[in-house]
C-alpha cells in the first residue's frame, strides 16, 4: 500500500478519511484481526486465555514499517504473510496459536471491513452535518424565487428552497444506504471450508465465526465470502451513491457561482495562480472531482474470480477500495465546509428570473393567452398581458409543499 499523502488528491488531503485509511491504519487493522481471532478461540476453549492475552498484547504493541512490509509481501502477493511471520517472532511461546485456522484473505478482508466501517462512520457524521445545514437553507429559502434550468437554459420558476431540499433528499438516501451496510468479518480458512478448525474442534467452526465477528464489531457472515464479493460491491455501490449525492450540490454551486449568474458564493478564497481577480468555487470543484472518480474506482471492486480464491481480482480491490473510501470521505468533509459557509443572494436569483420577462412563465401563459398574445410575449412584448400572469412567484406549482415534505421526512429520521 502506498505512502502517498494526496498531493494529486487535495479533496482528501488531511481529512479524517485519509487518516482512517492510511497504511498505518490498515496495518493496525490487520493486527487487530489477528488479535481478535486469538481472543475468539480462547473464548471457545480452543487456545488458552494466557496465549490469547499474549497475542493480543503483542499485536497492540508491535511496530512495523508498512513500506518494508509491502516490499516483503511481493514474494507472497499478500502483506499478511510477512505480518504473521513478524507477529509470531514477536510473541514467543505463543507462535503456534497465531493465525491458527485462518488464511491471509481472512485477515486482510476483515481488516478492510474494519477500516471501511470506521471510514463510513466518519462519512455518515459529515453527511449529517451537511444535511442539517441544507435543511436550514431549504426552510429559510422556501419562498426564494429563482429560475429552474433544464439543459442549461432557464425553464420555469422554482425556489432555492426546493433546490436545497432536493440536495438534502439525495443525501438522505445516500446516508440511509451507508447506515444499512452490514460489513462482515471474514473467516474461512484455506479454501472457505473452515477445515482446520473443524478438524481440531468438530462442530465449533460456525460458533468461532460468530465470536470472531463479535470481537471485531463486524457482522457475522452466513458463510465465508472469499470468492463471493457482494459485501465489497455493496460497499462500493453505497460509496458511489454518496459521492454522486455530494457531487450534485457541488455541480449546481459551480454553475450558480459563475460571474454572470452570481446567485451563490463559497466561503473559500478560491485563488488563481494567474488571475488575481478570480474567486474560483474551489470546494465545489474538489467535491465534483471526487464524485467523478469514485465510480471509476469502484468498477474494479468485486470482479468475478476463479473458484474458491481469485488470482488477481481480489488483490486488485485493495487500492481502489481505499481510494473510493478516501475520496468519498474527503468529499463529505469538504461538503460540510462548503454548505456551512455558502452565501446565498436572493436578489440576484430574482433578477435572473426576470431576465427574459414573460418567457419564464410561458408554460403558464400558453394556457391563458391566445396564440397571438403568446407570440408577442415570446417576442419580449408583454404589453396588455395581466401582470399577475407574468409574476414568477405566482407560478411555483407545489414547490413549497415539496420542500415541506422533504423537511418533514428529514426530521422524522
Amino acid at each position: 500500500m502506498s505512502q502517498d499523502g494526496g498531493l494529486l488528491a487535495p479533496v482528501r488531503a488531511g481529512t479524517r478519511a485519509e487518516a482512517i485509511t492510511s497504511d498505518a491504519a490498515w496495518l493496525r487493522a490487520m493486527l487487530e484481526a489477528e488479535a481478535a481471532l486469538a481472543r475468539a478461540q480462547a473464548r471457545l476453549g480452543l487456545i488458552s486465555s494466557e496465549a490469547a492475552a499474549a497475542i493480543d498484547r503483542t499485536a497492540r504493541t508491535l511496530v512495523l514499517d508498512p513500506a518494508e512490509l509491502a516490499r516483503r509481501s511481493r514474494q507472497s502477493a499478500s502483506p499478511v504473510v510477512p505480518l504473521v511471520a513478524d507477529l509470531r517472532r514477536a510473541a514467543p511461546g505463543t507462535a503456534e496459536h497465531v493465525h491458527r485456522g485462518a488464511t491471509s484473505q481472512d485477515i486482510l478482508d476483515s481488516a478492510a471491513m474494519l477500516v471501511a466501517t470506521r471510514a463510513v462512520r466518519a462519512i455518515v457524521g459529515d453527511l449529517s452535518a451537511i444535511m442539517r445545514d441544507l435543511a436550514e437553507l431549504a426552510e429559510r429559502h422556501r419562498d426564494t424565487v429563482m429560475a429552474a434550468r433544464t439543459l442549461g437554459q432557464q425553464a420555469v420558476p422554482t425556489t432555492f428552497g426546493l433546490k436545497a431540499a432536493q440536495w438534502l433528499a439525495g443525501l438522505m438516501r445516500a446516508r440511509a444506504r451507508l447506515r444499512d451496510l452490514r460489513l462482515p468479518a471474514q473467516l474461512g480458512g484455506a479454501a472457505g471450508t473452515l477445515a482446520a478448525i473443524e478438524d481440531r474442534a468438530p462442530g465449533l467452526a460456525p460458533a468461532l465465526v460468530e465470536v470472531y465477528a463479535e470481537e471485531l464489531g463486524l457482522a457475522a457472515p452466513l458463510a465465508p465470502w472469499h470468492a463471493e464479493r457482494s459485501p465489497v460491491t455493496d460497499l462500493g455501490a453505497a460509496l458511489v451513491g454518496t459521492a454522486r449525492a455530494l457531487g450534485k450540490p457541488a455541480t449546481d454551486i459551480v454553475l450558480m457561482a459563475q460571474t454572470e449568474v452570481g446567485e451563490v458564493a463559497e466561503s473559500s478564497a478560491g485563488g488563481s495562480s494567474a488571475m488575481p481577480q478570480k474567486r474560483n468555487p474551489a470546494l465545489s470543484v474538489l467535491i465534483r472531482s471526487a464524485a467523478l472518480q469514485v465510480p471509476a474506482y469502484t468498477q474494479v471492486l468485486g470482479q468475478v474470480g476463479e473458484h474458491e480464491r481469485a488470482a488477481g481480482a481480489w488483490q486488485a480491490e485493495w487500492l481502489p477500495l481505499r481510494e473510493a473510501l478516501r475520496l468519498t470521505g474527503g468529499a463529505a468533509e469538504t461538503g460540510a465546509e462548503l454548505v456551512a459557509g455558502l452565501r446565498v443572494f436572493p436578489g440576484r436569483m430574482r433578477a435572473n428570473a426576470g431576465l427574459t420577462g414573460g418567457r419564464l412563465v410561458a408554460e403558464r401563459l400558453y394556457a391563458h393567452l391566445d396564440k397571438e398574445a403568446l407570440a408577442r410575449v415570446l417576442g419580449e412584448d408583454d404589453a396588455g398581458v395581466r401582470q399577475d400572469l407574468l409574476d414568477p412567484g405566482a407560478y411555483l406549482g407545489a414547490a413549497r409543499e415539496l420542500v415541506d415534505r422533504i423537511l418533514a421526512t428529514y426530521r422524522e429520521q
